[in-house]
């Protein structure tokens, strides 16, 4: 009986401990995790003085590629978007902007409740919004940051829209660095949310339908 597998398989092993080990180790160097960064919830000017009884579902906004990213973008040219390296969004720009909003909103007390949509409950009304801006601009020097968005109340019962505007904002970066461009965004934020919920506060409500047949609304007389 010959003894060569067990002396092979002896000689193998440590071969194969030895090459597991320097798979687990690289030479290069690992790279490092990106800086991830908060959108903040802005301070409201003050609470609402004319907080509406209904209340509002605030959804996640709609937005195509580049925007549906973590990515914090600049666009140097008009037909040219750039990533600034190593840094991210803590999450994708219409879940962080939604966050916003709906702190900004439950702040200011201008509803009588409000959700995102992510919540269980039925609501009254809805702000849906499109992102079509939301990234940095280059003006010579200068660095601004611009966030644009296309926005609808709706009435949950009837399903119709109450109120639409767009609305674009841009605050200017004390420079270059990411630190100021998250700051510019903050402050972008800060006066898109005043301007979306003095717009939602003052939006009509739908005015009462009449009974069919009678345009004064009042029951007909038989």
């Amino acid at each position: 009986m010959t003894r060569t597998p067990a002396r092979t398989f002896r000689a193998v092993v440590p071969v194969l401990v030895v090459s597991g080990l320097m798979a687990a180790c690289s030479v290069f160097p690992l790279p490092e995790a990106p800086r991830v960064m908060d959108f903040p919830v802005p301070h409201t000017r003050q609470t609402s003085d004319n907080s509406r009884p209904q209340s509002l579902r605030i959804d996640t906004p709609f937005a195509s590629e580049p925007f549906n990213s973590t990515h914090i973008l600049a666009k140097p040219e008009p037909w040219e978007f750039r990533v600034y390296g190593g840094v991210r969004w803590r999450d994708t720009a219409p879940v962080i902007l939604r966050d916003m909003l709906v702190g900004a909103f439950r702040e200011s007390s201008s509803f009588h409740d409000v959700t995102m949509d992510t919540g269980p409950g039925n609501t009254d009304l809805t702000l849906a919004t499109e992102i079509t801006a939301f990234h940095t601009l280059s003006q010579g020097a200068s660095t601004r940051s611009t966030v644009a968005i296309y926005a609808q109340l709706i009435d949950n019962r009837s399903r119709a829209t109450l109120c639409a505007n767009s609305f674009i904002v841009s605050s200017p970066a004390k420079d270059a660095g990411i630190e100021s461009v998250v700051q510019a965004f903050g402050a972008t934020g800060k006066q898109l949310a005043e301007e979306v919920i003095d717009w939602a506060t003052a939006c009509a409500p739908l005015p009462a339908q009449p009974l069919p047949g009678n345009r004064s609304g009042q029951a007909a007389l038989m």
